[in-house]
């Protein structure tokens, strides 16, 4: 199905930056053999480092799956709060961030004054992006969550954010998880590589421009998150665990892709509606490899008297304290 798998650890750093938190990419083959691992300093780097690989596989005639651990959609309705007109919502978002963001060779950019003015133009007030630096101050982004989305009436999170455990929303945009602000700077890398003259032709984004299904295109962008797959990830890979994680789950690509499996992982939850399919399609994206929903452990609470008096056989009232016993008398409890 692909010839090679190209997982990259996306970072929004204002500098350049090498190490934990930073921008890891790994490329294996189909048997999983790795054929790079690379720890660009900056998005420019990575940018063209992405840019050679495509160069190379284009030219042999390889199919490629690329996948970027950051969201590729926005909650169903922001090209609308926008004022975007065109259509497919998708799209016109990623232009508008594409046309907007000032992203600079040395990782410096604007990403908080983008989401400033994104903000003004859906509220006029500090929603729906939040989170910021101390030292950044504005009126229309704020360092604390709003709680604004019910009153607002746009959502949160994503549905595949509500079918991951744990996954950020992608309003967010600083602190532990900013999804939000790796958005903001990978969408126009992705929009830069799908669109390269050499290959535009032949290039994808799963699932905007290729549905629910199993893209038919020589190279395929897709969002990714490898904390889906948190308990098969090898710690030996690494360190730092950004290292672990791209290398992990390049190679769990690779191996689904030789099992024949891969196509299933494309076609997302079979359960969607059709009115979730088509939000997936056109605004929100979906993450590769999330088939059905994963839903939070369930803590359960100790046994109740009576839950272990059944379980033991014993006489419901025998585990009540003495002293209750005795005030309730032989017939106070069945």
């Amino acid at each position: 199905m692909f010839d090679t798998f190209v997982i990259v650890d996306w970072s929004a750093a204002g500098t350049p930056k090498t190490g934990r938190d930073s921008i890891w990419i790994c490329a294996v083959d189909r048997n999983g053999s790795e054929r790079l691992i690379k720890n660009p300093r900056t998005r420019f780097a990575a940018k063209n480092l992405l840019g050679g690989l495509l160069s190379d596989a284009a030219a042999r005639g390889e199919r490629v799956l690329l996948g970027f651990d950051f969201p590729f959609g926005y909650p169903a309705g922001f090209a609308q709060r926008l004022g975007l007109v065109a259509t497919p919502p998708w799209r016109a978002v990623w232009d508008e961030i594409a046309a907007h963001l000032t992203d600079q060779e040395n990782n410096q950019n604007d990403r908080f004054e983008l989401a400033a003015e994104f903000n003004r133009r859906v509220s006029n007030a500090s929603f729906p992006f939040w989170g910021c630096p101390v030292r950044f101050t504005h009126e229309f982004l704020g360092p604390k969550h709003h709680g604004r989305h019910e009153a607002e009436g746009l959502a949160e999170k994503r549905l595949i954010d509500c079918w991951m455990v744990g996954a950020q929303p992608c309003w967010k945009l600083a602190y532990t998880g900013s999804v939000g602000s790796q958005s903001l700077t990978g969408i126009p890398v992705v929009r830069e590589l799908r669109h390269h003259p050499d290959w535009s032709d032949r290039a994808r984004i799963w699932p905007f421009e290729t549905g629910l299904g199993l893209p038919e295109a020589q190279i395929v962008f897709a969002e990714v998150w490898p904390s889906w797959w948190r308990r098969e990830i090898r710690p030996e890979y690494g360190p730092p665990n950004d290292t672990a994680q791209v290398r992990s789950v390049a190679a769990i690509f690779a191996a689904q892709n030789r099992a024949g499996k891969l196509a299933g992982w494309f076609a997302g939850d079979p359960s969607l509606t059709d009115e979730q399919r088509h939000a997936v399609e056109t605004e929100e994206a979906w993450t590769l490899g999330v088939i059905a929903p994963r839903r939070p452990r369930v803590t359960l609470s100790p046994p109740s008297r009576a839950e272990r008096a059944l379980r033991w056989g014993l006489p419901e009232r025998s585990l009540l304290p003495t002293s209750q016993r005795v005030a309730l008398g032989p017939h106070a409890l069945p």
